[in-house]
């Protein structure tokens, strides 16, 4: 309680509302080496505010855990917040060396066409056809200096699947849809069961990618019109500092880390609540990736399994973007069953393929600005 204590204390000076003071004070980074990080809560550790969640273990067989890569649904570690219903937390329930085909999958396959990213609103279309085809080489010959040029594949910001969130009206449509990845489907069909989503139908996904040097700003994901299936939300890589606040930013968030392999659910009451990732942080364990990438994948995987081996040259180019970067996947449920989007005017229904800027999160709000694809 202490830890939480001393983080509340910080939102009560001045009147910046408490989540974007909290953003700021965890976003910050100055000469010793950034904000004081033990108000943020490690789930891998006992705290007042963690306690364990129950999961449905019968509705996830071991058989379809593994096929998506999982450890048998009785083997999770699961986590539930004081104040927070409907928030869980799930730590790394992958099985060794199945988080590969998710980072790759994010990298190489999803990117690219029909499915959508930022880089499309600057780029010919024949320029991102294949993204992972035109960095491959860039990445592995990667040095540690800054100033070299990025790779297309470091200047994706977003991907979406599915229905495809369109970021000026913040509003998903009928006419732009592709279809969603079944692999992935099928892993968040798995996840919502185990926590009692039994028919979570995956119909929309946004891919973050983030470096040392991005955020994500304060907001809420309610553009979906069925609230009453859940987010998750599953994250590769770096780790991160997110924050869970209310129902308004005036309420002091709680912040969190999410480790390689951590998969939040938000649900219910917490399904609403304003969030954000303030700051993305190297590996705790010190070294350039989590020891959870590290392991080997299984040998052999069972019938009808949805994961696939990456190859030891996919993974070499992966885990140079890795070094550096984080990859979260968001997925959706869009609609509820039987339901269809409100006819509107088609001008609303447009996606603008034209448009001049793009999604960036940074700097505590969603914000937009020209890419810079020479850089």
């Amino acid at each position: 309680m202490a830890k939480m204590a001393a983080a509340a204390a910080l939102v009560r000076e001045g009147r910046e509302d408490a989540f974007r003071r909290l953003f700021r004070f965890y976003r910050q980074r100055d000469l010793r080496g950034g904000p004081d990080l033990r108000g943020v809560i490690d789930f891998s550790a006992a705290g007042d505010q963690v306690v364990s969640s129950d999961l449905s273990i019968s509705s996830v067989s071991d058989q379809d855990a593994y096929r998506a890569g999982l450890r048998p649904v009785s083997q999770w570690k699961a986590y539930c917040l004081d104040g927070y219903p409907g928030f869980i937390f799930i730590s790394n329930p992958f099985l060794p060396g199945c988080q590969q085909h998710w980072v790759k999958q994010c990298l190489k396959m999803y990117p690219r066409k029909p499915n959508v990213c930022n880089l499309d609103m600057h780029m010919a279309a024949e320029e991102t056809i294949d993204l992972w085809g035109q960095s491959q080489e860039h990445l592995r010959s990667k040095g540690s200096s800054k100033r070299e040029p990025r790779s297309l594949l470091e200047k994706l910001r977003w991907v979406t699947l599915g229905y495809h969130y369109n970021w000026d009206t913040k509003k998903y449509s009928a006419d732009h849809y592709t279809p969603f990845p079944s692999d992935l489907a099928f892993l968040s069909e798995q996840v919502a069961a185990a926590c009692g989503f039994q028919g979570f139908q995956a119909e929309a996904g946004i891919l973050n990618y983030y470096h040392f040097d991005s955020s994500l700003g304060i907001h809420v994901d309610e553009s979906e019109l069925d609230h009453s299936q859940p987010l998750l939300s599953f994250s590769f890589g770096q780790s991160s500092i997110f924050l869970l606040g209310g129902l308004k930013r005036d309420e002091a968030p709680t912040a969190m880390f999410m480790h390689s392999g951590d998969i939040m659910v938000m649900s219910g009451f917490s399904r609403l609540l304003y969030h954000a990732v303030p700051r993305v942080l190297p590996n705790p364990e010190g070294t350039a990736l989590p020891s959870c990438l590290e392991q080997a994948s299984p040998s052999d995987f069972p019938d009808r399994s949805v994961i696939e081996h990456c190859s030891e040259e996919d993974w070499q180019i992966c885990t140079k973007y890795l070094q550096t970067s984080r990859i979260n996947m968001t997925i959706r449920q869009v609609l509820a069953v039987g339901q269809s989007f409100p006819d509107e005017s088609r001008r609303e229904r447009e996606w603008d393929a034209t448009s001049e800027t793009c999604y960036h999160p940074e700097d505590g709000e969603v914000k937009w600005h020209k890419l810079n694809t020479d850089s």
